[in-house]
């Protein structure tokens, strides 16, 4: 399907990968491990070799950001041990290389759209076998290998995870789809009800606090759509209000995530506390990363056995390779919203359904930052996050047309009343 489908479905494998398949499909050459992701992601290449595709619109400094902390992914690697260059370079291939692939495949607003209805569509399996695992505490997808056969029992109910490393980065896939469900409410609202069906059915059956929040996050930014004119104000008003919390608080302000439990079993004073131990220990990683953290916290995981459970994203580049990871990803944060703030003034003069699937990127991309503080991505869920990063730099430096593509703006209903 890779090498065969047309341009402005080349996209779809790489989602079908990441949202159908396990990291129990791997191929193994040596030290090498290929999953299914990386697989594509080699063959993708092959296939844009091949026919001459490009990037459209060159790089910008979106794509600059992420070369970079690539660059430093892999370089850091001296400062770590031996094992650990080749399982870098593994990850750069396979995000990077996701995230290249998806800047080639989505090149304007009519290939976001197609994503948005493609999404909900690839999440209806997932969200059926994941209600099944929530109700029953069992995976269908343990056949392909890679994920427990019986769901996690916490505080009396079943944490689904699909095809997923965890409960978690299933859940915040789903909260990645629902808004672009959502989008589609007025243009198309079969697949509008189909998506948010999907999705929300991911979101709920994973049994977790942090895709709920990124879903609330996310929805508190669709409402700011409608004082986005004020919105330099609300920043400044917030980054005061983070400040006075913090003076008056006993407790430094990121604290509050431990107040934060809406499904009965989450963790947020260890996510709290997580990052007051890295502060305390930031000597130690400063610079290029660290290979041990197990004295940070007083609980560890089983999988590891020199590493307590880094539930940060943000924290886990800093853990990898230093400040510099971390100043890394967020300058790539900052040019994504950079990217979406000077798109919409761009084209402030138009359709409100153009600027508002901007601002639906937007939106999303807020939640996955509020969701950073709650796991990290380390499975095929960074597939979806880069497709919203790809999704946000195909916006760089366009003027859109004045009339909206059809199948954005209309629906088949209003464009056969419109004609009669």
């Amino acid at each position: 399907m890779l090498f065969r489908l047309p341009r402005k479905w080349a996209f779809l494998p790489l989602l079908m990968g990441a949202a159908l398949m396990t990291r129990g499909q791997v191929l193994e050459l040596g030290v090498v491990n290929f999953p299914v992701v990386r697989v594509l992601a080699t063959i993708g290449f092959l296939r844009v070799f091949s026919r001459g595709e490009r990037i459209a619109g060159g790089i910008n400094i979106l794509d600059k950001m992420l070369i970079g902390w690539a660059v430093w992914l892999v370089l850091s690697s001296a400062f770590h041990s031996e094992s650990v260059l080749v399982v870098r370079v593994g990850m750069v291939w396979t995000e990077l290389g996701n995230y290249f692939l998806l800047r080639v495949f989505i090149r304007d607003q009519e290939d976001v759209y197609r994503v948005f209805k493609t999404v909900g569509i690839l999440l209806v399996p997932v969200g059926l076998l994941m209600l099944i695992e929530r109700i029953w505490g069992t995976n269908h997808f343990a056949v392909l290998g890679g994920v427990f056969a019986n769901a996690i029992r916490r505080h009396g109910h079943f944490r689904a995870q699909g095809p997923f490393a965890h409960a978690i980065l299933a859940g915040t896939v789903g909260a990645m789809c629902f808004p672009m469900a959502l989008y589609l409410w007025k243009s198309d609202r079969k697949y509008c009800i189909i998506g948010a069906a999907s999705s929300g059915a991911v979101v709920y059956s994973s049994g977790s606090s942090g895709p709920m929040m990124m879903v609330f996050a996310t929805l508190f930014a669709f409402a700011l759509w409608k004082v986005r004119t004020w919105m330099r104000v609300l920043l400044w008003s917030a980054f005061i209000a983070t400040l006075v919390l913090d003076i008056v608080m006993k407790d430094p302000v990121y604290f509050l995530l431990a107040r934060i439990d809406i499904t009965g079993g989450s963790t947020g004073w260890h996510r709290a506390a997580l990052i007051q131990s890295s502060l305390n220990c930031l000597g130690e990683w400063w610079f290029a990363g660290t290979d041990y953290t197990r004295h940070w916290m007083p609980t560890g995981i089983h999988a590891n056995a020199i590493h307590t459970d880094i539930t940060n994203h943000i924290l886990q580049m800093g853990v990898w390779a230093g400040l510099p990871l971390v100043f890394l990803l967020i300058g790539s944060l900052v040019a994504a919203f950079s990217i979406v703030g000077k798109a919409l003034r761009l084209n402030k003069n138009a359709p409100k359904d153009q600027l508002f699937m901007i601002w639906v990127l937007g939106a999303i991309l807020f939640g996955n930052v509020t969701n950073f503080f709650s796991i990290c991505y380390y499975d095929q869920t960074i597939v979806f996050y880069y497709t919203l990063l790809a999704a946000i730099a195909s916006y760089h430096g366009k003027v859109l047309v004045k009339n909206p593509p059809a199948a954005v703006a209309t629906s088949p209903t209003s464009e056969a009343k419109k004609n009669g």
